[in-house]
């Protein structure tokens, strides 16, 4: 069967797209390019995914003028579509901007920069983006932003939380949810949501940044891995 193709869009100010072309190729052996933000063809790609970075200098908010990109029409078309969509952090930011996920994102807690390693607990293991977790329901990953706390009004939660949208939250490492494990003041802890279909997913942790062995730390693998498995099968 033939391998799934990848595209990886590149905005001005990106800074995780090679980190993320690095995973999928290097790591994975897959077809991946790079998708210019000007461009207006998703060149028949069969995921998208929108890196971490600053985009356009995170000038206005994050993400609120890489929505604006020509690409975006195309991604928001493939998304709707039902095209797999994946945004990691600055692309969180973007696909919130975008309307393809609900919510916004406003600065850290502390007003300060955060980037460390911190823990995951995912509550949902039944979509195409983590599958491949079941059993390690717990993931160890990095986090780099200044923008990353997640709000959102009280009927978009309940619906995430009906929907089984809410796909991570920050924990301790024992899979407990605490304040104490929340880096930024995230409502409910939340790291990262899908959309009601299923095939947009927004994240704020970096999984391309724990991907590969030479780092000591390869949980993030398993998201990539479980694209590539639901496309395959």
């Amino acid at each position: 069967m033939k391998s799934p193709k990848f595209g990886v869009v590149v905005f001005p100010g990106s800074n995780c797209d090679h980190d993320t072309y690095y995973v999928l190729k290097k790591i994975f052996d897959l077809d991946v390019i790079f998708l210019w933000h000007k461009q207006s063809s998703l060149e028949n790609c069969d995921v998208i995914i929108l890196p971490g970075g600053f985009s356009y200098g995170d000038y206005l908010r994050t993400g609120a003028i890489a929505r604006f990109s020509p690409i975006m029409n195309e991604v928001t078309r493939f998304a709707n579509k039902g095209g797999y969509v994946l945004g990691i952090c600055n692309g969180f930011q973007i696909l919130l901007e975008a309307g393809l996920l609900p919510g916004i994102m406003i600065r850290n807690e502390s007003l300060n920069f955060v980037c460390k390693d911190i823990y995951l607990k995912t509550e949902n293991n039944e979509t195409v983006f983590t599958q491949a977790i079941n059993g390690q329901n717990i993931l160890k990953v990095p986090i780099a932003h200044g923008e990353g706390n997640y709000f959102a009004d009280e009927n978009t939660l309940k619906e995430l939380e009906e929907n089984k949208q809410i796909v991570f939250r920050y924990s301790e490492r024992d899979g407990s949810v605490t304040n104490a494990a929340n880096p930024n003041g995230s409502i409910k802890n939340i790291a990262g949501i899908i959309n009601k279909s299923g095939n947009v997913l927004g994240m704020m942790p970096h999984p391309e940044r724990s991907s590969d062995s030479v780092l000591g730390k390869t949980d993030g693998s398993l998201i990539f891995k479980s694209l590539v498995n639901n496309i395959l099968n």
